[in-house]
C-alpha cells in the first residue's frame, strides 16, 4: 500500500487554506479529468460523504470518501481532516493537516495511504510516484 506525504508552506492563513482544501468540489477542478460530487448536505462535518470520479466516458474510477475526523484550525491548534476511502476500486485514507507558521502563513501536510485492490502490490512504487505527482499538483492548484 503506497504511502504518500507532501509538505508545502503557503502564504495563506490557516483558516483560508482550510476553506480552500476542504471545498471538495474544487478538488474535482484541481485533478485532471475529475468531477467531485458531495453526497451529503452541507456543512462538511464527520459523516460527510463525497465521490471523486476520474476518467473519460465509461472508463472511470470512483474514489468514494467519508470525513471521519473534522477539526478546523484554531488559534494555537493545527487543523486536521481525515478521509476514509470507502470505494471498491480505491481504498485507504487521506489526511490534510494545516499548521500556522510563526512568521505567518501555513504549512500544509497531505498524507495519503492509497490502495488499489485491482493492481498487484508490485506496482505500489509506481502508484506512489504517480499519486505524489498528482496530489502535489492538486495541492498547488487548490492553494492558488
Amino acid at each position: 500500500m503506497p504511502c504518500i506525504r507532501i509538505v508545502r508552506p503557503c502564504a495563506l492563513a490557516p483558516a483560508e487554506a482550510w476553506m480552500r482544501l476542504t471545498d471538495w468540489e474544487r478538488h474535482g477542478t484541481a485533478v485532471p479529468l475529475t468531477k467531485t460530487v458531495v453526497d451529503t448536505a452541507p456543512p462538511t462535518r464527520v459523516g460527510t460523504r463525497f465521490t471523486a470520479r476520474t476518467g473519460v466516458g465509461r472508463l472511470t474510477l470512483d474514489d468514494r470518501m467519508e470525513v471521519v475526523r473534522w477539526e478546523p484550525p484554531q488559534p494555537g491548534r493545527a487543523g486536521l481532516v481525515r478521509l476514509e476511502k470507502r470505494g471498491r476500486a480505491v481504498r485507504g485514507w487521506a489526511e490534510i493537516e494545516i499548521t500556522a507558521l510563526p512568521a505567518g502563513g501555513s504549512e500544509i501536510t497531505w498524507r495519503e495511504d492509497l490502495r488499489l485492490p485491482a493492481l498487484p502490490r508490485l506496482l505500489d512504487p509506481t502508484v506512489a510516484a504517480v499519486g505524489h505527482l498528482l496530489f502535489s499538483r492538486a495541492l498547488d492548484r487548490l492553494l492558488t
